[in-house]
């Protein structure tokens, strides 16, 4: 036999022998929102496990992402909104249980272009005007939201359909989850609405506000006001401190992930999980607000508990529903 034979032959022996082979990478697919953290935390268990394949992470939108996951095509799930019934039962059929564990708090910001002089605050009752269904090619300028804003022309941006940022923003405002005009520039992709609203001075848009953090001088962002007194005075600018402590809003809520039950028991799949738990740092730095303590305590038990299902009960958007409101139910 040929020494290059021999050799070839020699190489394929050693690629069959299990003792070298690595895991197969751990599959991430879902919301762009919880996109920059998911990204953060595979670089960081690259860079902690070079002998391993980096996690490879996906955007298809929260309900592109369910889509996959409820067919066994993915080990995680990233969404920015709980679990929907009709993909509670996708799963159930599929015999796919998951672990629902809560990642970080974000808030939906309004924003607009820097040039816009007028916009200055707008109410959910004025949001809701705006993008509610039968506003579709009637409500086309700023003055018919509000009287004392320019007759000019209106140009909107908001999250795609599939993604659980317009599932929440439209239940928020409108109060029927996907529910809302069609006329609108939409996208999966987050940084192409950030590209929009920085181009166009008559343009407003709603996005994360980890998004907005990273393009402060591209945007301006728009306080809120949901005319309850019990929420502080008038608008209120979204913020790590008006998210975390609830005052901005509707337009605060929870980001989470999916763990499938039966990747939750491969070491490496524990290892990225772990990470969720303790490197809160990461999830800052991409500008994201970080969960409490007690919050994060309580997910761990629950991973380590394999305790599948939703705690959100018949799932979906459920503005209002807060996590610590989730703990002490649990306790």
């Amino acid at each position: 036999m040929k020494p290059t034979v021999v050799l070839f032959a020699l190489i394929l022996s050693a690629a069959g022998c299990g003792g070298g082979q690595q895991p197969p990478p751990i599959t991430i697919d879902g919301s762009s929102t919880v996109f920059p953290i998911a990204e953060a935390l595979a670089e960081e268990f690259g860079k902690a496990n070079p002998d391993q394949r980096t996690p490879t992470v996906g955007i298809s939108g929260t309900g592109g992402g369910f889509q996959k996951f409820c067919r066994g095509e993915t080990d995680v799930s990233n969404a920015s909104r709980p679990i929907r019934p009709a993909e509670i039962e996708a799963c159930q059929k599929a015999g796919v249980e998951y672990i629902e564990v809560p990642l970080a708090y974000d808030g939906l910001a309004i924003v607009v272009n820097p040039k816009n002089t007028w916009a200055s605050t707008i109410t959910v009752a004025e949001l809701r005007t705006l993008w509610a269904p039968e506003a579709q090619g009637k409500v086309m300028r700023w003055n018919q939201v509000r009287a004392s804003w320019p007759d000019r022309e209106i140009r909107l941006f908001g999250a795609g359909v599939d993604s659980g940022t317009y599932d929440y923003f439209t239940e928020a405002t409108v109060g029927t989850e996907g529910a809302s005009r069609g006329d609108f520039t939409s996208s999966e992709d987050d940084n192409v609405i950030v590209q929009g609203v920085a181009s166009d001075e008559l343009a407003l848009g709603f996005l994360p506000l980890a998004y907005v953090e990273q393009n402060r001088e591209r945007l301006t962002l728009v306080p809120v006001d949901d005319g309850k007194a019990d929420n502080g005075a008038g608008p209120i600018t979204p913020s790590a401190g008006t998210v975390r402590d609830g005052t901005y809003q509707p337009l605060s809520r929870p980001l989470f992930v999916y763990v499938s039950r039966k990747a939750a028991d491969r070491p490496e799949v524990q290892q990225l999980v772990d990470m969720f738990f303790t490197r809160a740092d990461l999830t800052r730095e991409v500008g994201y607000i970080e969960l409490t303590p007690q919050i994060y305590e309580l997910a761990k038990t629950h991973f380590a508990d394999r305790k599948v299902g939703t705690a959100f009960g018949e799932g979906g958007s459920q503005v209002g529903m807060t996590l610590e409101a989730l703990l002490a139910k649990e306790r």
